[in-house]
């Protein structure tokens, strides 16, 4: 039987039959707490004998590899692309097992408050005849003669289905972005969270649900997943997240003079870049002891044609953005439900009316005050599990240079 173990090169798959025990001494090199004393074994696939990358180089920690280097004994450093060109074997190592875990309890989490709370769980369309986002980065496409193009968002779909009287909507979906963004966050195609619902009284209804939401899906994780999470460690190190009972809300004005205090140049009327967020993440930690907050009351200027502006201040909309960890991974506001209001920001956003008009129209039999947010599952794994690129919580993923595989 040696001799046959001896010739089976790495990674090859076996089927083994023996007696199961319980050692005397627990086990520190396996994750294993028990033996198999051997009887029989079987090969049922045998793998290349040079494969392209080794798991157990795969599932190092960067403290491993530079303490090898230390000892004079350096071990091998796998890179990024080297992971993704081989997807099947880097899968194999215990953190990746443990990541796709993770982001299927997410998923669970999310539905499992959501249905409490009385959404019902959609489908939408992909293919489209028109963006739902404005702008130029979608994927278009030839649909049996007619230009078409996919979904940048179930956005347009989602609200249809409030006009048609579902009141309290959700999906799990992918979602499709043409930008050329080569940073640690973006994908061409990535898993919506979306959700949509009536207002009965003001958009803050919808970040009460936020607020509610997701401390219950890391709290969830934390409760169901604790051998996953230390997996990631061991790879990965990371402190879990910190959150407040209550999730802490601030204004857009209130969070750029956060940032003016501290020296940095913002437009109050702008968007924040990647590192005005990081900063404020920053400054809420120090001053308010959470890595989750929200902040609300955008510039009309940078937010989705269908935004309501605010009653108020016309400059400023009814919309929000959700951080965790300094970085976005909510995007949501009220929406205008007002059709003639609707058309008039299309055209101001460069959006061709016709290409949406079956959008418009439905707003036109009737529509509730309403509103709702879209999160990507991919981000909000990253970001609570703190990795430094999404890449690492996509399954297989797909950005401005990678189709395959």
């Amino acid at each position: 039987m040696l001799n046959f173990v001896k010739q089976l090169s790495h990674e090859s798959v076996v089927e083994l039959i023996g007696l199961v025990s319980l050692p005397k001494k627990p086990l520190t090199a396996t994750s294993q707490q028990v033996e198999i004393h051997v009887t029989k074994m079987y090969c049922l696939s045998r793998s290349l004998p040079n494969l392209p990358l080794a798991v157990v180089d795969a599932a190092r920690s960067e403290a491993d590899i530079e303490k090898s280097v230390k000892d004079g004994k350096p071990a091998a450093r796998v890179l990024q692309d080297t992971r993704l060109n081989n997807r099947p074997l880097d899968l194999r190592t215990p953190a990746n097992q443990a990541l796709f875990r993770i982001q299927c309890h997410v998923q669970i989490a999310f539905r499992e408050f959501l249905l409490s709370k009385g959404f019902l769980e959609i489908h939408t369309p992909k293919l489209m005849a028109g963006s739902s986002e404005g702008g130029s980065a979608v994927f278009r496409l030839d649909y049996k003669g007619q230009p078409a193009c996919l979904a940048q968002s179930p956005q347009l779909h989602k609200q249809m289905a409030i006009c048609g009287d579902m009141r309290r909507v959700f999906e799990v979906g992918p979602v499709f972005r043409a930008e050329d963004s080569f940073t640690h966050r973006h994908l061409c195609e990535f898993v919506g969270l979306d959700v949509e619902m009536e207002i009965r009284m003001h958009y803050s209804e919808i970040m009460d649900l936020v607020g509610d939401l997701f401390p219950f899906i890391f709290t969830k994780i934390e409760e169901r997943c604790p051998k996953e999470l230390e997996s990631v460690r061991r790879q990965y190190p990371f402190h879990s997240l910190k959150f407040l009972p209550q999730t802490l809300r601030l204004t857009f004005a209130e969070g750029i003079q956060m940032l003016k205090e501290a020296g940095e140049e913002v437009d109050p009327l702008g968007d924040l870049n990647t590192e005005s967020e990081k900063k404020l993440g920053q400054l809420v930690l120090e001053k308010y002891k959470t890595e989750f907050y929200m902040l609300h009351r955008y510039p009309s200027a940078v937010r989705p044609f269908y935004t309501m502006p605010c009653e108020d201040d016309s400059n400023y909309s009814n919309s929000f953005d959700v951080f965790i960890r300094g970085e976005e991974i909510i995007s949501g506001a009220q929406r205008i439900h007002d059709p003639e209001l609707l058309e008039k920001r299309a055209r101001e956003c460069g959006i061709d009316v016709k290409t949406i008009s079956t959008y418009i129209d439905a707003f036109r039999y009737g529509a509730p005050p309403h509103g709702g947010f879209g999160a990507g599952l991919e981000r909000v794994v990253m970001l609570l599990c703190a990795l430094n690129n999404i890449r690492k919580t996509s399954l297989f993923p797909r950005d401005p240079k990678r189709l395959a595989p």
